[in-house]
């Protein structure tokens, strides 16, 4: 679980302002050494890490994933500033993992997790792994012994059936978080190689169309509604939310749960009531529920 200070006006997380350097849209809301606009950037690489500080030995914030928008308010040698577009938020990313431009992506990877392949033709060798959530540009398609594939500028190549067009949702964000069970737990993780109860959330959720915060405490503050789901907790049903001290889980029916966590270190399917018995002994019990 993550999120540990509560969501304000101006979450350090969510707005980006440093005493030498802020967003020009902070301004008279806080006190730096100048303001900045900020250029429009988006990430080149399958995933890159988002942290705490210029440094590769710091925590892990956050991911953004191929195609995401960002904004770089200040550029180091190897490092960047800057602040998430899909979900606000801020911290370092490697200047190595930036692209070089071009048009919107309108492409975006359903599948956990699908080859790029150096061709149209599986036999082909991989190039990289994309995640669920990647954006690409998809120029054309081509068939290769009855398999289609969707063709990049570069020449590469995905395989078609897990690409659709941007804008084509899940209608079940559920049954998104259902297909990344057993991907792996990672602190701070929001791909399908590695993910944290919120990124499993929140990816799910962009997968069905429906906006996210990043952290636990974000998505217990203003995720949904919240509800009381009665006497023995028998009111939840699946989509409900249900949160903990730094935690949050997912109902997949009234009484199993869908959660990334450190118990088994994956995503992980648990009865609730094993799960509340189970976390009350370090966390306490269940703070809150939200329908979203």
């Amino acid at each position: 679980g993550r999120g540990a200070c509560a969501v304000n006006a101006l979450d350090k997380r969510l707005h980006a302002f440093r005493k030498d350097l802020a967003d020009e849209r902070l301004k008279g809301q806080v006190e730096a050494g100048r303001f900045v606009a900020g250029r429009p950037a988006r990430i080149g690489v399958p995933v890159a890490d988002m942290r705490a500080a210029p440094d590769a030995s710091a925590g892990l914030n956050t991911q953004l994933l191929l195609g995401d928008d960002l904004r770089v308010f200040e550029e180091g040698p190897e490092w960047v500033w800057a602040q998430a577009a899909r979900d606000l938020y801020v911290g370092y990313v490697a200047c190595s993992a930036l692209a070089a431009g071009g048009g919107e992506p309108p492409h975006v990877v359903c599948a956990p997790r699908t080859f790029v392949y150096s061709g149209a033709d599986l036999r082909l060798p991989s190039k990289a792994c994309l995640s669920m959530g990647s954006r690409v540009r998809v120029d054309r398609f081509a068939e290769t012994r009855g398999t289609k594939y969707a063709l990049l500028a570069t020449g590469e190549a995905l395989v078609a059936a897990p690409v659709r067009p941007v804008g084509e949702y899940a209608a079940d964000y559920v049954g998104v978080a259902e297909e990344l069970l057993s991907t792996p737990y990672l602190w701070g993780g929001s791909s399908a190689f590695g993910i944290d109860c919120s990124g499993l959330v929140q990816l799910s959720m962009r997968m069905a169309g429906r906006a996210a915060p990043r952290d636990s405490d974000m998505q217990a503050a203003g995720l949904g509604e919240t509800f009381d789901p009665g006497k023995d907790l028998a009111g939840l049903r699946r989509g409900d939310l249900v949160f903990w001290k730094g935690h949050i889980a997912i109902m997949l029916d009234a009484q199993n749960i869908i959660h990334a966590n450190g118990h088994t270190m994956m995503v992980s399917r648990e009865q609730l009531s094993d799960a509340v018995e189970r976390i009350a002994y370090l966390y306490g019990g269940p703070t809150g529920f939200r329908r979203p």
